[in-house]
């Protein structure tokens, strides 16, 4: 059984799983149901938090690309302007400019000038003659010093930070005394009503990591509201068929293609997550027929899930039942790097049951699910959504 990227263990639910909390408990009982992203961001190490705001820091190497800001006819012209960009900062006496237009060859001879946007050159390095076109890609390709030389001038990045909040979820059930004591021929009502209430509250849970944004109300008093930003918020790149492809709300087979090979696999895992509708997995088959051979994968982690293997990268595809319930989620998919994500519960507050929290003076019995949690995405890049794919040309 292969693994999924970004998840602990070797396969399926082993019989010696424990479940610490009514959240893992779900999972486990039910992978397959209302809350398949749960069942696996219950396998992925989920984490506490003793803040209700809980950061984290993101950093990426940097692209060090740069673009020419106007034509160098002259191919002798040592001095280059360049758009405005932080890259910039990275050229630095003996840095080597490549133009990948022209295949020219340069280096720098002094640290750029980021007030005015200009690079001075050494230019043709090799005996060539190229000019530089406006709007030209230069990229950084390396250092060369002198023999000799000193230490050049050092160069650093910052990360930046990002945050989110937990969220208190609450699901309450309540019977009558009267209740308690009648015979039913669907069995102990309070028992059912606690297990529709479980299933309900993960529901809960689980729409909120993908449709919940990022928001606290009344912060400055002692009860404010903090909400959770999920996934759908938190997704930068999108693609939507209506307006981005050749044939609008259509995607094609190349097209979809190129998606997955230029920009869905180019951060992250080679190994994704598809959270589909009904509609996108359509497509899908009908995709597959012509080309691809879908693979089961029986029960990874508890949940079933359909490898498509390209040359980019595999998706796991699971159609998601929460997209038939939700208006205008059919056409869409949320493609997912397991490792980027994880749950975060406050300290102490998981998924639990709080029985018998009813008044005194209350003929019956109440019990309430709690859990404080949110989500955290340590990269949004590796991520993609996906919508308004209706059909396949």
């Amino acid at each position: 059984m292969a693994a999924i990227s970004g998840l602990r263990g070797t396969g399926q639910f082993s019989t010696d799983f424990r479940p610490t909390n009514y959240r893992e408990l779900f999972t486990l009982l039910e992978p397959n149901g209302s809350a398949p992203l749960q069942a696996l961001l219950s396998m992925t190490g989920s984490e506490s938090t003793d803040d209700p705001k809980y950061n984290h820091f993101r950093d990426e190497l940097p692209d060090r690309k740069l673009q020419v800001n106007g034509a160098v006819a002259s191919t002798s012209t040592t001095t280059v302007t360049v758009d405005a960009s932080d890259d910039e900062a990275f050229v630095i006496p003996g840095t080597i400019i490549y133009n990948t237009v022209t295949g020219e060859v340069m280096r720098a001879t002094a640290a750029a000038n980021t007030s005015n946007h200009q690079l001075t050159l050494e230019r043709n390095i090799g005996g060539t003659s190229h000019q530089i076109a406006d709007d030209s890609a230069l990229i950084i390709a390396g250092f060369a010093d002198i023999e000799g030389g000193t230490a050049p001038t050092a160069v650093s990045f910052d990360p930046t930070t990002d945050f989110n909040f937990t969220q208190i979820f609450k699901t309450a059930v309540q019977v009558s005394g009267t209740l308690q004591n009648t015979y039913l021929r669907t069995g102990d009502k309070e028992q059912e009503s606690l297990t529709k209430a479980l299933k309900m509250h993960m529901s809960d849970i689980e729409r909120a990591m993908f449709f919940g944004k990022r928001h606290i109300s009344n912060g400055s008093t002692a009860s404010p509201t903090r909400y959770t930003g999920g996934l759908l918020s938190q997704i930068t790149n999108i693609s939507d068929a209506a307006s981005g492809f050749a044939a609008s709300n259509t995607i094609s087979e190349k097209e979809f293609d190129r998606l997955l090979i230029e920009n869905i696999f180019q951060y992250g895992g080679s190994e994704k997550v598809m959270f589909a509708g009904a509609r996108v997995i359509s497509n899908l088959m009908e995709i597959g027929k012509n080309r691809w051979q879908p693979t089961q994968v029986d029960n990874a982690y508890g949940v079933s899930f359909t490898r498509y293997t390209t040359y980019a990268g595999d998706l796991l595809v699971q159609m998601h039942p929460m997209f038939r319930q939700v208006p205008n989620m059919a056409k869409t998919a949320v493609i997912l790097d397991m490792n980027e994500i994880s749950y975060k519960y406050m300290a102490g507050r998981d998924t639990q049951l709080m029985r018998n929290i009813e008044t005194p003076d209350f003929d019956g019995v109440k019990h309430m699910y709690q859990t404080e949690c949110g989500l955290e995405m340590l990269q949004s890049k590796p991520h993609w959504v996906i919508k308004n794919w209706n059909a396949v040309s």
